[in-house]
């Protein structure tokens, strides 16, 4: 079973600062840029599809996921109002039956996880056989990676708990649970507050941008 003072440290503040952390998402330039690196995998029409660590519900809105869960309460209620069907759960102990889902996805989420493998193990249980799994992710070697780590560091409430993987990382976690990766893309080369134009997406996964993203296929 897992530790549960370990995930539910890392989700107090996103259940106790939810529509703070909600209101970043609007108007706002980081959500486009993120959300056009993701579109650009172009994604397979997918029904159920879930969101893990879904939060207020932004991008499972955005992208069509119609489940979603988050160990974090408040959030769930933001995200059912975007009629997205919640549960409070955990990524490692998922609430599906095997070979249910067309599609899950995780955005900002494997950082926070209390064991990146075991999350993306449950992932390839609940998927159908050609399923497909949606990671957006900031590399640990960007600058925003590294800007993130210094708010970790600073004991920052949002990111305190947060451990921030390299994009090899995940490659080498994708490739042990037997996910075969189809397609990628990287965007957000602004540095840190100064983010003030939309990017266009580039192809492939570059340890220097700010955000990647990658479909699998199971």
């Amino acid at each position: 079973m897992i530790g549960l003072s370990g995930w539910r440290q890392s989700s107090n503040v996103f259940h106790e600062q939810a529509h703070e952390y909600d209101s970043w998402f609007k108007n706002s330039l980081l959500f486009e840029i993120e959300r056009n690196v993701i579109t650009k995998l172009a994604l397979p029409k997918s029904d159920p599809a879930l969101e893990i660590g879904v939060g207020p519900g932004r991008f499972a809105q955005a992208l069509g996921s119609n489940y979603g869960i988050d160990p974090a309460i408040a959030p769930l209620s933001l995200a059912k109002d975007r009629n997205v069907t919640v549960c409070q759960a955990i990524g490692e102990e998922l609430p599906f039956r095997s070979r249910t889902l067309v599609m899950v996805s995780l955005f900002f989420t494997l950082c926070f996880v209390q064991d990146p493998k075991r999350v993306l193990k449950e992932s390839y249980r609940v998927l159908q056989d050609g399923g497909h799994l949606v990671l957006g992710f900031v590399p640990a070697t960007g600058t925003w990676g590294r800007y993130l780590q210094e708010k970790k560091d600073s004991n920052h409430p949002f990111y305190r708990y947060a451990r921030f993987l390299t994009i090899q990382e995940v490659c080498t976690i994708l490739a042990d649970q037997h996910f075969s990766i189809k397609s990628s893309a990287s965007g957000l080369y602004q540095v840190p507050g100064h983010v003030e134009q939309l990017e266009p997406p580039q192809d492939g996964l570059d340890e220097e941008s700010g955000f990647v993203a990658l479909l699998a296929e199971k």
